[in-house]
């Protein structure tokens, strides 16, 4: 039984990995055998034997872990004394949680507004242009890269060095300053403003996600919807506001809750470009320092359900608007 616990060198733990899947390979292999060559079986015996191994996976790696989540939420940092809400109470009366708490909102309300906004704009104004193929792939590249990797490349740009002679900026925006006259400045570490730089870098990813889905919708508008506009005399940004815009809400609608579900879960950006420090932290970073820097169990447990709790009612309107999609279709 320790060889299969205590898998501490890579060789070992390769063989754990060709054993597992070889186990997972016979056990499935049993199961599609034993309901499918018997040729008088029930239909429920078919239906346990197709859908029950997925059933069990996922009760094993999602339904146990978000219960046991829960469960420890009600405990302290150790896991040793029941503290009933106390974590949860901490969350909205500690100052510093409430820092993480008000840059959350900042995250879910800006990012999904400002990169649905600039990617309708974008795709409005360079649907059926000479130039329109280029122009999507230069805004669709960044959804090409990691976070990690948006967020090294950002770093670069807000870059700061002291402004003393013989000393070069090397960010751009600080080289700009200094080009006008003005001294360079601290982008990522002047709180609160160093929060609103690095949604920058969310919505400068998500926007080319935004103007795909948005893109594609527009072309669907029926050209005899944009005709009798025409002939009633709307053109430019009335047809923009009055035709293109409802004619493409359902599409707005996922992509605001799509961006939106993305935002909560940001990470990778704000732990590259400041380790979540200097005010920048979010509950998902929360969540990772309190379990694993600080060891608080109890309350890092408490911020991923906050977390999850605060996905539930995104994810259902955007489920109803899906269904709501396919009804009219």
């Amino acid at each position: 039984m320790d060889f299969l616990l205590d898998a501490e060198t890579t060789p070992h733990k390769l063989v754990l990995m060709v054993v597992a899947i070889a186990l997972f390979v016979v056990v499935m292999g049993a199961i599609l055998f034993a309901v499918d060559k018997p040729k008088r079986v029930p239909n429920w015996l078919l239906v346990l034997g197709f859908i029950g191994p997925p059933l069990l996976i996922m009760a094993f790696g999602l339904v146990y872990p978000a219960l046991r989540t829960l469960f420890n939420s009600f405990f302290n940092a150790d896991g040793s004394q029941f503290v009933g809400v106390d974590n949860y109470t901490a969350i909205f009366s500690s100052e510093g949680l409430q820092v993480v708490l008000r840059n959350t909102v900042l995250w879910v309300v800006l990012v999904p507004l400002l990169a649905t906004f600039f990617g309708l704009v974008y795709a409005y104004l360079v649907d059926r242009t000479r130039f329109e193929n280029f122009a999507k792939m230069l805004v669709f590249l960044p959804m090409a890269i990691s976070g990690v990797a948006a967020g090294l490349i950002w770093r670069f740009v807000y870059e700061y060095r002291p402004d003393q002679e013989g000393i070069n900026q090397i960010g751009l925006l600080n080289q700009l300053l200094v080009w006008l006259g003005l001294e360079p400045r601290q982008f990522l570490l002047d709180q609160p403003t160093n929060t609103f730089f690095i949604i920058v870098v969310m919505v400068w990813i998500n926007a080319g996600f935004a103007m795909t889905v948005l893109s594609a919708s527009i072309k669907a508008i029926p050209d005899d919807i944009t005709e009798a506009a025409r002939l009633d005399g709307v053109s430019g940004i009335g047809m923009f506001r009055y035709v293109t815009v409802p004619s493409i809400r359902p599409a707005l609608v996922v992509v605001l809750t799509t961006v939106a579900i993305s935002t909560l879960k940001v990470f990778d950006i704000i732990y590259t470009m400041t380790g979540s420090q200097y005010g920048t932290s979010v509950i998902a970073t929360e969540f990772y320092s309190q379990t694993f820097r600080q060891f608080n169990d109890g309350l890092g447990a408490a911020l991923a359900v906050l977390l999850f709790v605060l996905v539930i009612p995104i994810i259902a309107y955007n489920v109803r608007q899906l269904r709501l999609s396919e009804e009219i279709r």
